[in-house]
């Protein structure tokens, strides 16, 4: 290997280096906060609902926002917590909090959950928007896409039929479902109507 190849080589390495530590440092600025600031908590929803033996995550939400008490080390903030969030540490990594300018959708208020040492908590379910069938390897699977409280319609999952109906009937008993019932309509095979107290929903009919 000639000299020239190794300058080039050297070059490269020190602007790839350089690059990495201008973006760090742009990120570590980002992710600093200065006693006074007000930040939101990052929270972790779950879904009772076991699919496949798993438990389900749902996306991140937000609460607060609280005011920075103390910066703890380079990487931990000490908050003024509420009382409602006493039994909580109130020291927390810096991944755990988000600027005061987020996404008010991304946002609850703690006293409307009931948040756990490890600021988790069980999301409920306020209605079924559709269903479907999976095929597994040697069975198929009834499955309905779930609204979940605090999240948007987007962020809908799909959960088993048979799990739901048994975790919260409540979401069945006011309304005509079947999902066994099926009828033909221009050769296609597709659901009956189904109603959610005062509407009807037509699945499967274009």
């Amino acid at each position: 290997m000639t000299v020239d190849k190794v300058n080039l080589i050297k070059h490269r390495l020190k602007v790839a280096q350089d690059r990495m530590k201008s973006y760090e440092d742009a990120h570590r600025k980002e992710m600093e906060y200065e006693v006074g600031d007000k930040v939101f908590l990052k929270t972790s929803p779950w879904k009772e609902i076991l699919r496949f033996g798993k438990k389900g995550k749902l996306s991140s939400r937000y609460v607060g926002p609280y005011e920075i008490l103390e910066r703890i080390g380079p990487l931990a903030y000490r908050l003024a917590l509420p009382p409602e969030l006493s039994q909580i540490h109130d020291v927390f990594h810096v991944s755990m909090l988000r600027r005061y300018r987020s996404d008010p959708s991304h946002v609850i208020q703690a006293d409307e959950v009931q948040l756990s040492d490890d600021l988790s908590y069980e999301e409920l379910p306020v209605q079924i928007l559709d269903t479907k069938e999976k095929v597994l390897r040697n069975k198929t699977v009834q499955l309905v896409k779930v609204l979940w409280k605090n999240h948007s319609v987007e962020e809908a999952t799909w959960e088993p039929l048979e799990a739901m109906k048994e975790k919260y009937p409540h979401l069945f008993s006011d309304s005509s479902m079947n999902f066994e019932d099926e009828i033909l309509l221009r050769g296609e095979k597709c659901w009956a109507p189904i109603r959610f107290k005062h509407a009807f929903v037509f699945w499967g009919v274009d």
